[in-house]
């Protein structure tokens, strides 16, 4: 929501504009500074070399079809959204007139010594002829038990969705997923096969942090998004050119923007907060912090309170390394297996410890204009050629294991307190559509708090909002 009105005068007098300070530029802080646009005095701080978070678009330079080097941005870190779960999202896109296309979220294993002759087996979903990539596998009865699995796995975590049990004490949704496998009796070839190269897909985190997940994070993730159902997949969309062009149109329009200024501490009093940077104490009416909440804990210090603590100190990040480049020998040996997201599992003997090995295939997600496969793999364990990368970034992912949705379930308590708020993916599920709405969220609060939208506007404004920020 933004708004060119500033508040009405209150007894004759302008009163002044609050100053709003938002540690960090991802998706969450990128949104509370578009909603508070024009309502107060905002200044985005950034301790990286650009604005955006894990939207990430790298320039890289290829030949195209006719041998003439073509330049273009490719994504890096937030790749796709679709209509049914990204309904902020895309009502952002269309607001700011960023162009999406159409995307595929196919989707591919390769597990390395799982044939019969103890070669790799491959297969991807796509269709039913890439699902049998290797025609051996119809003569396979484990590759057959895993299909069989699927469909059942489906039909019972589908199920469980539709029944919205909650996470009281007792309830089958917290159940450890590991667990919740061995009870139905699932067997090894659904697990190994199947079942965690999606999880992996999904929150890029080792196997063993994902057998510790409750139910309830899996299946209503990947029902909300359409993952268990045969039929009536959600469409999936990219950002044409890249997602930084969203970022661009939102900083943009931030006077007070600043790069590679980490901030060192957070400081607040009953007056507001102080922000310290190198060389620099800044005094805010308000801070949001749209960074991970480790990060958060970390600047709050020894003054940060016992239950800020507890809740921003349960959750856990995985960090995962990334590489962009052109190497297409990691993608399955039969190119009819080749997906969008294309899982390979460790070589040796389940390393369930072992960081989760993904290879997006850009060109499949995005619509580039090479032929030549460009590629962005997330902790290889195969060497890429040197020659062939374009660059390395570190990136760090929520784990939603039980501790972090309890916690989650406490952050709306903290908000507002000594001038402070927190937003960020790790409030949801991790994902863009989860911190875009924290930032909202925290917008709306600050928006309250301060008295920001003019009674007189107010229908206005919820006609001109994004579906969340009055949620």
């Amino acid at each position: 929501m933004r708004s060119d009105h500033p508040p009405q005068p209150i007894g004759g007098k302008t009163p002044r504009r609050p100053r709003i300070a938002i540690i960090g530029s991802g998706i969450s802080g990128l949104a509370a500074a578009h909603t508070l646009q024009g309502l107060a005095d905002i200044t985005l701080l950034e301790a990286g070399a650009y604005f955006g978070g894990h939207t990430h678009t790298v320039d890289m330079t290829l030949p195209d079809a006719q041998g003439q080097a073509v330049t273009f941005g490719v994504d890096t870190g937030f790749l796709v959204l679709n209509e049914r779960t990204y309904p902020n999202l895309l009502a952002l896109f269309a607001q700011l007139g960023v162009p999406v296309a159409k995307s595929d979220m196919s989707f591919s294993v390769q597990a390395p010594g799982a044939a019969p002759d103890g070669s790799a087996l491959e297969w991807s979903g796509s269709s039913l002829s890439t699902v049998f990539a290797q025609r051996r596998n119809l003569g396979n009865p484990r590759f057959w038990r895993m299909l069989r699995d699927i469909v059942r796995f489906n039909r019972i975590t589908t199920r469980l969705a539709q029944r919205g049990e909650d996470l009281a004490p007792g309830s089958p949704l917290l159940q450890p997923l590991g667990d919740f496998l061995r009870a139905q009796k699932f067997s090894d070839e659904f697990r190994d096969w199947y079942f965690l190269p999606m999880m992996g897909c999904i929150w890029s985190c080792p196997t063993d942090q994902m057998l510790r997940f409750p139910v309830a994070t899996m299946v209503r993730f990947c029902h909300n998004h359409g993952l268990i159902q045969i039929t009536r997949r959600p469409q999936w969309y990219t950002v044409a050119g890249g997602a930084r062009q969203y970022v661009a149109r939102i900083v943009a329009g931030i006077a007070d923007k600043r790069l590679n200024t980490p901030v060192l501490q957070v400081l607040r009093d009953a007056e507001g907060v102080r922000v310290v940077t190198e060389g620099r104490v800044e005094r805010f009416d308000a801070i949001v912090m749209a960074c991970h909440s480790d990060q958060a804990l970390a600047l709050l210090g020894d003054a940060a309170t016992a239950e800020e603590t507890a809740v921003l100190g349960a959750i856990r990040y995985q960090p995962n390394r990334a590489v962009l480049h052109t190497d297409a020998s990691v993608l399955p040996a039969e190119r009819k297996a080749w997906a969008a997201w294309n899982y390979e599992r460790s070589p040796s003997a389940v390393k369930e410890s072992a960081r989760v090995c993904l290879h997006y295939w850009l060109n499949q997600l995005q619509p580039l204009p090479v032929q030549q496969p460009v590629v962005v793999s997330l902790n290889p364990q195969s060497p890429i050629h040197p020659a062939l990368v374009h660059g390395e970034f570190e990136y760090a992912h929520p784990v939603f294991d039980l501790a972090a949705i309890r916690a989650q379930a406490q952050v709306p308590a903290l908000q507002g307190r000594q001038h402070t708020y927190f937003a960020g993916a790790w409030m949801g599920y991790g994902f863009h559509e989860d911190g875009l709405k924290a930032g909202l969220h925290a917008a709306r609060a600050l928006i309250d708090a301060h008295g920001l939208v003019p009674a007189s506007s107010e229908a206005a404004a919820r006609r001109a909002a994004l579906p969340g920020v009055f949620a």
